[in-house]
């Protein structure tokens, strides 16, 4: 754990008020939900569970949790207002491992579980169990307290809390995979049986699940797809890249993604109509519309916060474009990008509209793929701005999007060359799918 970071017990979480980031209280933290893991290594904390004024109880990301202090949590305003339902590799902290019976591995001693601690990783914003707050002595009955030396250890000084080494169920084989990237992770899906493969696309949480979606070939995201709850499925497309979410509701029948555009919010529905309104192999077709997008008076501090989000990947953080307002896209008039090299040479406090590239002529939305992929190839670009003919930016192309639809339809389906040992772990989970399930 990084130096700093900071240690919170989740007793101190119980009933904390929830705001959202205007200050606006949204809930109470009701329950963490964790996920466990093989062997010794801490759990992942997924989210925690906000019982909103109306009594409804709803799942919050931890990826959409931006501070937890002072007895108080913030959140990025992004709240999921379906209830909460616990899924079969998800634990409970309040209601599943608090009070419960573990061994001191060093002692073999049964210990009662009072309470554990939580720590965010250093550069990440994903939290993990790292340690527990035990009573020695015999658990205390209904009627009379229990006595003992308390002590607090690391999480992987007890034992009785994690999956088995060689455990069958998908939430063995879900921490098994944990550490692979979405690409491994879904080439791995790919090999499984039908079956084996529902049952663990349905553990997964949905940002993990959109992730690994998006680099699945077309059958296997139509599959999975249509084999989670409605509203599930389009919680998972709200998760997925805006151009990914609308290429693969392209592919499903008219009923169907009519059917997903309602169960979906009304601003993300509008933004996969408005994606699916281009034609599949133009700049309008292959753009995300969530560039990074400054207004002319912020400055490169501002910028650099941006550019600094995890969630975003290299391509899209390798520049910020600058326009007047509105700043989501369509956005006002477009003035120009300032790229990431320029923001690092400037002082912080230098306004980006000082610093904008204009010489470049922006893509039009219609411009097909062959002159998109010029474009990139000409300029060394990773990214460009597409804009309207009324000068407004309408989203950004990535490099790996003109990739993606210049390589054979069926690339997906070759073998990604993985190592041997996610290989052989592959493998293993075939063979575990067809010993559990008969497959």
């Amino acid at each position: 754990m990084a130096a700093g970071a900071p240690r919170i017990f989740v007793s101190h979480l119980a009933g904390v008020p929830v705001f959202d980031p205007t200050g606006d209280q949204v809930g109470r933290v009701r329950e963490l939900v964790v996920m466990l893991r093989v062997g010794r290594r801490p759990p992942r904390v997924l989210g925690l569970v906000v019982e909103l004024s109306t009594r409804r109880r709803i799942f919050l990301p931890m990826t959409r949790v931006t501070g937890i202090e002072s007895g108080q949590v913030i959140t990025t305003g992004v709240l999921n207002v379906r209830r909460f339902e616990q899924r079969p590799t998800e634990r409970l902290v309040f209601g599943e491992l608090l009070d419960r019976r573990v061994k001191l591995v060093e002692t073999g001693e049964e210990v009662t579980v009072l309470d554990v601690s939580v720590q965010q990783l250093p550069a990440r914003r994903d939290w993990e169990v790292d340690r527990v707050f035990v009573r020695k002595g015999k658990k205390g009955g209904a009627f009379r307290r229990a006595k003992g030396e308390t002590l607090t250890v690391e999480w992987s000084a007890v034992t009785g809390f994690s999956l088995e080494e060689h455990g069958q169920g998908a939430e063995s084989l879900l921490a098994t995979f944990e550490q692979l990237r979405p690409a491994d992770l879904a080439n791995v899906l790919h090999h499984l049986s039908a079956k084996r493969r529902a049952e663990v696309a349905a553990a997964l949480d949905d940002d993990r699940l959109a992730d690994v979606l998006e680099e699945l070939p077309e059958d296997d995201q139509i599959e999975i797809l249509g084999k989670l709850k409605e509203e599930r499925a389009a919680d998972v497309l709200e998760a997925m890249d805006p151009d990914d979410a609308a290429d693969l509701l392209s592919e499903l029948p008219e009923e169907d993604k009519e059917r997903l555009l309602s169960l979906m919010e009304p601003a993300d529905a509008a933004e996969m109509r408005r994606l699916m309104s281009y034609e599949e192999h133009t700049a309008g077709g292959l753009m995300t519309t969530e560039p990074i997008v400054l207004r002319p008076d912020a400055t490169v501090a501002d910028a650099l916060a941006r550019v600094r989000n995890p969630d975003l990947s290299p391509a899209l953080a390798a520049q910020v474009y600058v326009c007047r307002p509105p700043d989501e896209t369509p956005t006002g008039k477009y003035l120009g990008t300032v790229h990431f090299q320029r923001l690092l040479r400037d002082p912080p406090y230098t306004l980006v509209s000082s610093l904008v590239d204009d010489d470049l002529q922006p893509l039009d939305p219609d411009a097909p793929l062959p002159v998109v992929a010029g474009f990139f190839a000409t300029y060394d670009m990773v990214a460009a701005p597409v804009v309207d003919e009324s000068g407004s930016l309408l989203g950004a192309v990535t490099v790996d999007d003109v990739l993606d639809h210049m390589l054979p339809e069926d690339w997906r389906e070759t073998e990604f060359h993985l190592n041997e040992e996610n290989g052989a772990a592959a493998n293993g989970a075939e063979s575990e799918g067809a010993s559990a399930h008969g497959s």
